[in-house]
């Protein structure tokens, strides 16, 4: 752990659940690296990236299950904007790093799709045809002001703004030809989310409502620095010199998520590592609080798609090169997060980890996340 500190990351929290018992709760490293000035406490908030995917799946299959909506229904069911482009055209993508255009595939070229094909079971097993990413951000308005500065644009303009774009972004592939991991998709997940609930762009409201509460977390929430809380309560994440030209600290690291709003589904919800560890601990437990259908719950952790081990929202653990480690069983599942953030979950030995990182303050891609990840969560299964 220390050499991961000096090297990877300089905040870190780990909470492990076994049995139903927290038997680890710590946490690592500086706010403030250069000053060490204050510690990481285990009350630290972190950017969750991805992670928080899995907050916008739990409440989307509580709402889809009590709107007796099916997995299989197109999506323009609940988003009929999305279908009114008809047929779209198809082209590669853009590199969500390099924000370079990608090549359409030969196979593609000069074919058209049709969005009213998606369904709720792409969106949720990343079999969409959508991108990878796109720069919604963009789309969305100029970048947003400081957390503590009067921003000109509100949240709801910006998700309108960024909602009009993707209902109009082409394709890359076919729908359930084959998994391609998509923000996009979990953006438009999340908007669904939010109008089963209630109303567009209510998406807090609607995890807050369907997840927070029930499962009793007392510090998961959006826009942390917004909201009142000290940045000295939360880890910063990566220095942005070029769009929003400052460190990014209580506000959520991802551009997209950041540029509508700092609320999205696939981005944006900050959280300590023991609440991280009680969602995942109610999904093992198959929690009735979750308000999830029982067949939904099981079928979220069981292989959905070809070509790539994915449940339902969930990533299930690959015969090998899992960031889950070496001794994790087969049936493990869980989510990463770009920020450095992951959750596991080995039904095996009922043990739930939650660990979660800063490792792009020094920048993005660094190396040494995925072995930091490896090692602990086999250390973990070993020692337990």
């Amino acid at each position: 752990m220390v050499a991961s500190l000096d090297t990877v990351f300089p905040a870190a929290a780990v909470t492990v659940v076994k049995d139903g018992q927290v038997v680890l709760n710590e946490a690592w490293g500086w706010i403030d690296p250069d000053t060490r000035l204050v510690p990481v406490m285990t009350g630290t908030l972190f950017d969750l990236a991805s992670v928080t995917k899995l907050f916008t799946v739990t409440a989307f299959l509580s709402l889809a299950g009590e709107h007796g909506l099916s997995l299989d229904a197109p999506i323009i069911t609940v988003l009929p904007e999305f279908g009114r482009s008809g047929p779209r055209p198809v082209d590669g993508g853009i590199d969500p790093h390099s924000k370079e255009p990608l090549p359409v595939t030969d196979d593609m070229r000069h074919k058209r799709v049709d969005p009213a094909r998606v369904t709720f079971r792409h969106l949720l097993t990343h079999t969409s045809g959508l991108a990878a990413w796109r720069d919604v951000y963009n789309a969305a308005g100029p970048a947003p002001a400081p957390p503590d500065n009067l921003e000109p644009l509100s949240r709801q303009e910006r998700w309108s703004r960024a909602l009009a774009a993707l209902w109009n972004y082409p394709f890359v592939d076919e729908p359930g030809s084959g998994v391609r991991y998509s923000d996009l998709g979990l953006m438009l997940l999340g908007e669904a989310v939010s109008r089963l609930y209630g109303a567009s762009g209510q998406l807090d409201k609607a995890i807050a409502a369907r997840v927070i509460e029930p499962l009793k977390l007392e510090t998961v929430l959006f826009n942390p620095a917004q909201s009142g809380i000290s940045r000295e309560r939360i880890a910063p994440t990566e220095d942005d010199p070029l769009w929003r030209k400052r460190r990014v600290w209580g506000e959520v690291h991802d551009e997209n998520a950041c540029g509508v709003g700092g609320v999205a589904g696939h981005a944006g919800l900050f959280a300590t590592a023991r609440d991280v560890a009680a969602l995942g601990q109610g999904w093992l437990v198959e929690d009735a609080r979750l308000g999830i259908a029982s067949e939904w719950l099981r079928a979220a952790k069981q292989e959905q798609a070809n070509g790539e081990r994915r449940g339902l929202g969930w990533a299930l653990k690959s015969a090998q090169g899992s960031s889950a480690g070496e001794l994790f069983s087969i049936d493990s599942y869980g989510h990463t997060g770009f920020t450095g953030t992951s959750l596991w979950i080995d039904p095996a030995r009922a043990l739930v980890v939650a660990a979660l990182t800063n490792s792009v303050y020094p920048g993005r891609l660094k190396p040494g996340t995925f072995e930091f990840r490896r090692d602990l969560h086999t250390l973990l299964a070993a020692g337990l």
